[in-house]
């Protein structure tokens, strides 16, 4: 199990890298977290929800998502509570302090994915949440010590010497563990070094010293973590935002923007540049797209809309002829009228929409989690995708769907024929429909990118640099599993 001394150190990477390693030596590997806090999420063979890094482990390990690969999904709704999804079902809504109750009753659950997972490989491997030395919330603890302990799991902590104070991040965090689960920690290693790592060998010598801990080594900065699908950091996007690119697509930053993943495979075409709109900022006057990603809570965050003044921003751009695209919670907020009579979201409401497409919107109680395929409605193009929303949509802009899949037609497009909206995710991964859509915003030599390619091309290579830096041998012992020989820099597994 690897366990942070913080959040954002480079857990979840360091996960994929290591179950694309253990893969490839012929191991059967899956990935677990017992608990996860995010909006970016995955639809799962099972047709359940799981945090979006669970599932790009899944495909590091080669195997399909499923939802006892992260049991307890909470989804931030508000600054105090989130919706709780347990075995990929919404299970419903807590508060911060009504959660910490919550958690023993879940440690059961969690406890009985990981040992069904368990059952069918030779390696799970395990990410925490946050980090351990969070003492506070200790009692009850179900996503670091607290399962590792229940599970007899041994820990690997990780430190992150970018952000600095490494030292005292990995020597904290141990001095403010009990006995118990200090026992459970069988090394660390540090993540995201720049420069010559040998400068740091007095630094790994007192770490070791004062903690008794063995060091599994230091891990450069992995320069292409970029190119694989991000879970919260929105801001890997905006690597992309170079002015020089042919083609500007804006997407503002909701409070609660979700499966902003959907923007991945648009961010890494060369002559893109994907511009994330920050709060206090204008939505630029030069694009030629702007997306309106999927929200948590749809009506708070088209508040939020029309506080920052992109609803404006949005008529001006309209006006210039530019094009619109709604994802989910962007494509109801499109429509005419936006309701929530049963209080999904919060307190029963009924608001306007931007009025860009004609349609309504009534929000419901239950889930929408499928997987799709189809063809765009306008080429024929295949597309493929989930649908994860609460709500039907209805109106007559739906006559002029976006796509047709195999279950009917989907979305909506205005009679002008700027503005589209969909309920789809991840349509963008679908290489000849994306080529296709980017050369109806501005003409084009097409890059020829092979997106899901690229993904499994960098898993490689995460897997590789991890090899070349890190004691993997020590790391799979640790896990019980006995070395095996490694495969060549840069090869594919069949395992």
């Amino acid at each position: 199990m690897l366990q942070g001394t913080g959040s954002d150190v480079g857990k979840s990477l360091l996960a994929a890298g290591l179950c694309r390693a253990a893969r490839r030596r012929g191991h059967r590997v899956l990935p677990f977290k017992p608990q996860n806090m995010s909006n970016n999420a995955a639809v799962t063979v099972d047709g359940g929800e799981i945090g979006r890094a669970q599932a790009l482990q899944a495909q590091a390990c080669g195997v399909e998502p499923h939802t006892d690969m992260n049991p307890v999904l909470l989804k931030p709704q508000t600054d105090m509570g989130s919706q709780v999804v347990v075995h990929g079902r919404m299970h419903g809504n807590a508060k911060a302090r009504e959660y910490q109750s919550l958690k023993p009753t879940l440690l059961p659950k969690v406890l009985d994915s990981f040992q069904r997972l368990r059952q069918q490989a030779d390696l799970v491997m395990v990410e925490g949440a946050g980090s351990p030395a969070e003492i506070n919330l200790r009692q009850g603890d179900i996503a670091n010590m607290g399962f590792a302990r229940a599970a007899d799991v041994p820990v690997v902590l990780v430190g992150d010497i970018d952000r600095g104070g490494v030292i005292a991040q990995l020597v904290g965090t141990w001095q403010l563990l009990d006995d118990l689960d200090r026992r459970q920690i069988g090394g660390y290693l540090v993540n995201k070094f720049r420069g010559d790592a040998s400068l740091f060998d007095d630094g790994l010598a007192l770490i070791s010293e004062r903690t008794g801990m063995q060091s599994f080594g230091v891990l450069p900065y992995f320069a292409d973590a970029g190119k694989l699908p991000a879970e919260d950091a929105v801001q890997v996007l905006g690597a992309g935002s170079d002015p020089g690119r042919a083609i500007r697509i804006a997407v503002p930053v909701f409070s609660r923007i979700a499966n902003f993943d959907d923007l991945d495979p648009l961010a890494a075409e060369p002559d893109v540049s994907v511009i994330m709109v920050e709060p206090g900022q204008a939505i630029p006057g030069d694009a030629d797209l702007v997306i309106l990603a999927g929200s948590k809570a749809t009506l708070a965050d088209l508040a939020f809309v029309r506080r920052q003044g992109w609803d404006v921003d949005l008529r001006a751009h309209h006006r210039r002829g530019g094009a619109i695209l709604g994802i989910c919670g962007g494509y109801q907020m499109l429509g005419r009228r936006l309701s929530d009579p049963d209080g999904i979201e919060g307190a029963p409401a009924e608001v306007d929409g931007l009025g860009y497409l004609d349609v309504d919107t009534v929000l419901t109680g239950d889930k929408t989690l499928t997987r799709v395929s189809g063809q765009w409605r306008d080429t024929g193009d295949a597309v493929t995708g989930y649908r994860m929303h609460v709500g039907r949509t209805a109106g007559a802009d739906c006559d002029r769907p976006l796509v047709h899949l195999s279950d009917g037609p989907e979305g909506a497009t205005s009679d002008d024929g700027l503005c589209h909206g969909t309920y789809v995710h991840g349509l963008f991964a679908a290489d000849d429909f994306r080529h296709a859509f980017l050369d109806r915003l501005k003409s084009r030599q097409s890059s020829g990118l092979a997106y899901e390619q690229q993904v499994e091309t960098t898993l490689d290579a995460l897997a590789d640099h991890m090899e070349t830096h890190l004691d993997v041998d020590g790391l799979l012992a640790l896990a019980g599993l006995t070395t095996t020989q490694r495969p060549q820099a840069g090869k594919r597994s069949t395992a």
